[in-house]
């Protein structure tokens, strides 16, 4: 995991002037980068904190097509295979290994609701197929003397795994490599405007030249529009995940049932997380934006526990300032990283249920467990679009927990958009104006 202890690697000088200026350096920003620097044109990131440091670095660590909306599932099976380039271009560096991902059910009811997802995998060509109990056990080493847990599963062997903590900062040099300016430890402040259209950005170190800007900036985008004016209905949940000590191989595919979620490690250990339980921290935006949020909030809520916000200093803190000048310390300044501390009585809960689940390991040795902020939309899916009221400014944000696995491909699409090209893909879900336009809102799959 990265937080602001990890050492500032990218420390280049602020150019007078460059095509796009990229707010963020986590996967999105990163890869948005590289594409922008591949079209032709100049870019800087500009990080206030550490790149990767939030939850970029935090996340689960899953590459999944499996179970995704039908509208992100193209994009998601591009982005598979540009891991694979990307892998090959790091040399080995994210840690990527083609290990399947797997969904069980514990009930017939779970199973039914989840084979309804194969006719969307076999209309895009994906190798998602049903699973019997007995076959379960081909794939997951089960305790010989204990009921098999689960009825049925889902499974797609074509989805992979990768190292967030080291895959993100490796694509990161990449980039630099390739001519991507990167600023780390430095707050973009405000866009700079004349006349509805960009035409630089304020950092806390001075301002750039530009007359393009990609807010990528995860939990914190939302605060950073609302201070021009420009309103978003992303809220934060925070997801906690545990690190086990090295243990004997129980399998190598990464799976998920309504419960438990597990990852292989690289380090010979399991990233181990709940699937039934995030927590949101109230905040003002939480009741500003309820009318977008309800049915998804109902259609939750047996698992986002609701908490008053006493993070300070966070996206929707309390007393978080939302309007200041270019020339005084942000919120982004006050928090570099945000590091939330883990649900310590939900890591005891994950060590629990891996014993239930394997009770010839037991409860695994936790060696670490943290937590990150993911940005979240009403309907489970991004806005990656241009802001339709304010030239040059391009928003790609709200992953909704999913950013991880399709930022290669999200990062490609955001270049084409910064470079006014077509994409293959239909980006209409994905649209600015979809909370603003009187469209119904339509809740996507949230696993």
């Amino acid at each position: 995991m990265i937080n602001l202890n990890t050492a500032i690697a990218f420390n280049d000088p602020l150019p007078e002037e460059v095509d796009v200026v990229v707010i963020g350096g986590g996967i999105i920003g990163i890869f948005s980068a590289l594409n922008i620097a591949r079209s032709g044109l100049s870019v800087m990131v500009v990080e206030k904190g550490r790149i990767a440091g939030e939850q970029s670095s935090r996340n689960w660590g899953w590459i999944r097509q499996h179970g995704r909306d039908a509208a992100e599932l193209p994009i998601m099976m591009e982005a598979t295979r540009l891991w694979e380039n990307i892998d090959q271009e790091v040399k080995g560096r994210t840690g990527l290994k083609r290990v399947g991902v797997m969904y069980l059910s514990q009930t017939e009811e779970a199973q039914a609701q989840r084979e309804s997802w194969l006719s969307t995998a076999a209309a895009h060509g994906v190798d998602t197929v049903a699973l019997s109990s007995a076959q379960i056990a081909q794939h997951i080493q089960l305790d010989p003397h204990s009921k098999n847990p689960w009825v049925g599963a889902t499974f797609t062997a074509s989805d992979a795994r990768a190292e967030p903590w080291q895959a993100i900062p490796a694509v990161a040099e990449l980039a630099h490599s390739e001519g991507v300016l990167i600023k780390e430890n430095c707050a973009v402040r405000t866009l700079d405007i004349e006349a509805g259209q960009i035409t630089g950005v304020i950092t806390e170190a001075g301002r750039i030249k530009t007359a393009q800007v990609v807010v990528a900036g995860g939990a914190w985008s939302s605060l950073f529009l609302r201070r021009h004016g420009i309103n978003i209905p992303q809220l934060s949940v925070r997801a906690s995940v545990a690190r086990t000590a090295p243990l004997e191989s129980i399998t190598t595919t990464s799976f998920a049932d309504k419960k438990l979620a597990v990852r292989r490690r690289d380090d010979g250990g399991y990233s181990l997380a709940l699937t039934d339980s995030h927590d949101h921290f109230i905040g003002p935006d939480s009741f500003r934006w309820m009318p977008k949020w309800i049915k998804t909030g109902l259609q939750n809520i047996h698992e986002i526990r609701p908490w008053m916000n006493e993070i300070p200093n966070s996206p929707d803190a309390w007393r978080v300032a939302r309007h200041w000048h270019a020339d005084e310390v942000t919120p982004f300044e006050l928090t570099r990283v945000l590091d939330p501390a883990p649900a310590k009585g939900k890591v005891k809960v994950m060590q629990q249920r891996f014993a239930e689940r394997f009770p010839q390991i037991g409860e695994p040795k936790i060696l670490d467990a943290w937590a990150g902020m993911i940005d979240a939309m009403p309907d489970i899916v991004p806005i990656v679009d241009r802001v339709p009221d304010l030239e040059g400014l391009i928003v790609a944000t709200g992953m909704s927990g999913h950013g991880f696995g399709i930022g290669p491909a999200f990062g490609k699409i955001v270049a084409q958009i910064v470079n006014k090209e077509q994409s293959q893909h239909d980006l209409s879900r994905f649209r600015f104006s979809r909370f603003s336009d009187g469209s119904r809102l339509n809740i996507g799959p949230n696993i």
